[in-house]
This record gives C-alpha cells, structure tokens and sequence, in this order.
C-alpha cells in the first residue's frame, strides 16, 4: 500500500510503496535531524511556518519553507545551526522539560558481516559528516593489510599490545582480537561517546568481554564475568594524542578522517622498539596534487601533478611520518607502502635511537622533475648549492628548450618503500587465514619489492626461510614434516648462514628503481604498442631490472633511464598503418629492420592475459584492473 511522507506536502512528495518512503524519510529527514535526550527533531517541510511571498511582476510566489519544531517550546526554527543553539540555550536555563507527546527515535541497527565479524551500523554509517559510528565498506582491503601486518607482529613476540586509535564501529579491533586470540591485547580508542556505545555493542554481539575505561585516572570497569581473559577488548573514551601519550604499545593503527599528521608526534612518543606504527590517510585531494595548497600546509611539500602521482602521495607521508620519528630519537623502516583510489596505507617500523632517526632523516631529500619528458631524479646529498641543477636531470631538455623546464618536489622520502622478507610473511598470514582480496595485491607487491616479473615469482624458496631465520621470525607449516625441515634448518652451520647472509647483502646493495613510467604516456603517436608483458621482457633482455606496479595497471618500474625506456618502446612498436596513412608517413627508427617489425606484429598477437604463472601449489593467478590486482582461480 502507497503512503504518503508525514513531513511533506502532497505536492512535493507524493505517495509512494514502504521501501522508497523509508529511503526518502533517512536521506532527506534524517540525516540533517537535530538530536537531543534520546530524541530527534528532522526537518519539516509542511505549511506550518508562514513564508513571506515574493512579488515578480504581477504574479505572486510563496516557497515551502523548511523548519524545525523545537521540542521544548512551540518555536519554529530555519537554520539547523540555529536549532542547535535554540536547544542548547533551553539546555542552560534548566528547560529540558518537553510540551509536547514525543515519540523515541527508533534504533535502526544494520548488522554487517566481514571477515566472520558482525558490527551494527547505524543509518548512514558510510557518510562520516551524518553519522557517528562511520564504516566504509570500500576499506575492506586495508583492513585486510592491515590485519596482515600485525599477524606478522605477533609471530614475532608474544603477546603485543596493539591499539586502534580510531574505533569508530570498532570492526578492525575486533577483528584483531576474534582471529588473534591470545597473542593480542586489543584496545579500542573513539573520542565520541556514541561510538563508545556502539563499540561496546558489537563487542558483545561477537561474544567478547569488555573492559571499560572512560577517564585517565578512573579505574577500570569489567564487565562480563569480572576476570580478563583473552577474549577481553579494552574500550577507551579518549583523545588519540592523551591515550598515546599516557600509554606504551606495540602496534598502532591511525586511520582518522583526512590527514593523520595530528596524531604522529603522540603515536612515535611511547611506540615500543621494534613496534609497528600504520597509518592511513584519506585526504587523496592534497595527496594527489588536486589541492597543492592543502599539501603545503599539512606536510610541508611542493608538489604537482605527475604520472607517478600515487607513488609521490606515499613518499609524502613516509617523510612526515620520519620527521616526527626523528624528534623522539626513532628511526623508521618502510614495511609497505600502498596507494589506491580510496586511500595510502603506510606501515613502518620502529628503530630506537638517534644514529637509526639519523639515517632515516638523511632519506629525506628533493626530486628535480621535469615537465616536459616526466623525467626525474633526487637530489644529492649535500649542503652545496650546485650552479646548475639542471644537469642532474638525465634529459637534455633544458638545452634544447627555452626558459625553466623543471621543477623541485618535496621534501619526500627517497629510500626503500617495501621489506620483501615482510611482504612475504603478510602474504603467507593471508592465505592462513583466508583473506582472498589481500592475497593478489600482495603477491604484486612482493614482485614490485624485488624488482622482478611475476613469471620469477615463487611462493616458497628455501631462501625466503633463511631470510626469515636471520630476521628471527620463522613460519608456522601445516605439516609436521614441514616443521622437523625448520627445526633442522635452525641447526645449519654458520658457514651456510654466513652465505646465505652475503647473498642477501648483495642483492640488497642494488639500488630499488625509485618511480615508474606509464607506458601509455610516453607511447609513440602512429605505432602499436607491444603488449606490457612483452615489453618487461625485452626491458629484461637489456640488462635492467623491471616490474609492474601496484600504483598503476599500465606502470613500469625499471631502473632504465627515460631515453632508453622509449628507445625499446619506439624498436619495438609497429605502425599502425591507417592511422599512419590518415596523418602523414610514420618514420621508423634506425636500425629496425623489416623482419624485426614482422616478428613483433607476430608477437603482438599473442595472448598475453597471463600475469603469474600457476605452479603446483595451487597458487592463485594475478590479473591486473583499474586501482589493483584481483583474484582469480588458477587453471
């Protein structure tokens, strides 16, 4: 049966089956409501307030006005800014007492599932500015990183002290703690007491015990059965710069909305040694150079729009968070750096000690980029100030274009942006405990990390576990024989170690490529492109380091300079024969020869959907789409 919208007019809402009119009453009425004792008061849109009518010509408006019924008095109020003020000044005369038959607002909870974990919601709860209790389902994966990252941690040590600084519905504290178990104490921090509630809630819908702490100086409330077990999440009621101040931890989560350059100095002042610090930052205008002012003021960089933007927003913020690393005397090490349309993810590593915040700070340098060929390099360490920084760059644009053709970013952070060791240990915890949508972005990022295709990518080698061993860190195997090979190769001889050590030292000593290119945007205009894969096979060929990257499906990351990068580009591409005919001769490069051009048209057409290769174990394939890779079944 249609219904008509209690708080409209016919004429403007007509009337309409249960399902939409509840859509209309939460997105118009219920979202700018004024709340007060228990009781909303949402916008009305009826003929109840008298409107002045506006004379054009001879002909006679009047306009609905939208108001507001106090419900302490009989007032009828515009503004909702001055409803709340209305009320609050009803609040200090001591008038709190209602005139009127008021009906509670209903508590319309929505239950929501992920990763075995129920959070109620409330209406509204992926629109922060509406609502108290925010969760955005679009964070899935990083939760999932996230929740990688300290399951690493606890294999480590035993047990850790994590905190979500941010609880908002308290989904990511709670997922921590139901798949953790005991080698986590989990705390549970909102600032907003609504919230609090909400999280306490959901702590008892997934069946774990609370306890309670509002205050600094308050004792402890349990509730449940009294004793703390390991089920039992701590909820705080505080500001995340008093919680981190007054308290140490070993794992800190920052995820609050916008910019988290607030709460670095609190979260770097009481981290444990060897604690993980992530932090997530959700201001992508500034971050992706669309508010340049906005990054200026927040982390103190000049930037600009490039074609490796995404990666340029992680190097922001892994300076930032070096910088107030260093001013409590840490250093940082990048585990993982991640930039996707929604946010960038940053989780370092903590280091006491000023030679380790030394070096850190010595990370942070300038990049001289070029605007005309997106060339760019970083600055040299220095004090000097060199006659021409132009001659840093590789290209030659400069000469042979007038006026000032680069341009200085920065300061940005000029080191490593991933642990390979790390990465892999994330992706083994992944598939332990099921987390599909994390698994395929990992296993990109481990090929980004070593700089390799992902046709030399393995899932074990006897060399991640010496790798391991040396970290101290060793994985859990399902099988017992698996278990007695570890145990055994715990008892290798220092000699072997000592190799494996040097190998690793080796490997290392080659610089990581800093940056990519898009192959699209430095495509030659008249030719076909050789298919991406193809094309990180002949960059191989060359001699230099190559991959994809998880900052763009077309990107490249290879330490071949920009002049050689189109070179391979440009041999072999083949000409696109009507365009070329449409708009003039195509001229081919020197050195390219007929049976050359035929033998790429030929490899062009072939199939190159492939990203990894399937192997024995089952491991799932990798295929690249718009923001990240996604999962699909191996054949």
């Amino acid at each position: 049966e249609k219904k008509p919208c209690p708080l409209c007019p016919e004429e403007k809402f007509k009337a309409c089956y249960s399902h939409k009119l509840h859509r209309h009453l939460q997105n118009l009425h219920w979202k700018v409501s004024v709340e007060f004792e228990g009781y909303r008061m949402c916008i009305c849109h009826l003929p109840c307030r008298p409107v002045k009518p506006n004379v054009v010509g001879d002909q006679t408006f009047s306009k609905m006005g939208a108001h507001y019924h106090c419900i302490i008095c009989s007032a009828t109020i515009t503004r909702r800014t001055d409803m709340i003020g209305h009320i609050n000044r009803h609040v200090n005369k001591g008038e709190t007492e209602s005139r009127f038959i008021t009906v509670p607002a209903p508590k319309s909870h929505e239950v929501l599932k992920e990763s075995a974990t129920d959070v109620q919601v409330l209406p509204n709860y992926s629109t922060p500015q509406k609502t108290d209790s925010y969760f955005n389902p679009k964070m899935k994966l990083n939760r999932q990183l996230i929740f990688c990252a300290l399951a690493v941690l606890a294999e480590e040590r035993k047990p850790i002290e994590c905190l979500d600084a941010f609880g908002a519905t308290g989904i990511m504290g709670l997922q921590w703690a139901k798949h953790l178990r005991s080698s986590v104490k989990v705390t549970i921090n909102d600032c907003n007491e609504n919230s609090v509630t909400m999280i306490q809630e959901n702590c008892h819908l997934n069946k774990m015990k609370v306890k309670l702490n509002t205050k600094e100086d308050d004792n402890d409330e349990a509730m449940g059965d009294g004793e703390e077990n390991t089920d039992t999440i701590e909820v705080t009621k505080m500001d995340a710069n008093v919680i981190m101040h007054l308290r140490s931890f070993d794992f800190i989560h920052l995820d609050p909305f916008g910019t988290s350059v607030n709460y670095l100095d609190s979260a770097f002042r009481n981290v444990r040694n060897l604690g993980i610090v992530s932090l997530t930052s959700t201001d992508i205008s500034s971050l992706y150079a669309k508010a340049q002012h906005i990054a200026l003021r927040h982390y103190g960089c000049n930037i600009v729009r490039t074609e490796y933007y995404k990666e340029l927003a992680a190097r922001i913020v892994i300076a930032a968070v070096t910088r107030a690393a260093a001013r409590c005397n840490k250093g940082i090490e990048v585990l993982l750096a991640v930039a996707l349309e929604h946010f960038v993810l940053v989780v370092v590593r903590v280091l006491r000690g000023p030679s380790p915040a030394d070096d850190s700070a010595k990370k942070i340098r300038y990049l001289i980029h070029c605007q005309w060929c997106e060339e760019r390099i970083f600055q040299k360490e220095g004090n000097m100030v060199e006659e021409n920084p132009y001659q840093q760059l590789p290209c030659d644009c400069h000469g042979s274009m007038p006026g000032k053709t680069a341009v200085v970013l920065g300061p940005l952070w000029s080191g490593a942006l991933f642990n390979t060791g790390f990465l892999r240990r994330m992706l083994f915890e992944a598939v332990q405990y099921g987390l599909d949508e994390a698994q395929p972005l990992l296993k990109t990022l481990v090929c980004e990390a070593e700089c390799t295709t992902s046709k030399h990518f393995s899932t074990h080698s006897p060399y991640d576990e010496n790798k391991q061993e040396e970290c101290g860190v060793y994985i859990k195997t399902p099988n017992t024989s698996a278990e007695s090979s570890l145990v055994h190769g715990k008892r290798k001889s220092e000699e072997v170690i000592r190799n494996a050590a040097k190998r690793q030292k080796s490997e290392n000593s080659a610089e990581h490529p800093a940056f990519y290119y898009n192959i699209h945007r430095h495509s030659i205009k008249g030719m076909n492109m050789p298919k991406l894969n193809k094309f990180l096979n002949y960059l191989s060929e060359a001699g230099y380091r190559v991959s994809r990257t998880h900052f763009d499906p077309m990107g490249v990351r290879t330490n071949a300079p920009l002049a050689q990068f189109k070179t391979i580009l440009m041999k072999y591409s083949t000409p696109t024969y009507a365009g070329g005919q449409a708009e003039g001769p195509v001229h081919l490069p020197e050195g390219v020869q007929a049976g050359e051009q035929a033998q790429v048209a030929a490899d062009g057409k072939a199939e190159d959907a492939e990203f990894l290769e399937d192997d024995k174990s089952g491991v799932a394939a990798t295929v690249f789409t718009k923001d990240y890779p996604t999962h699909c079944a191996a054949e």
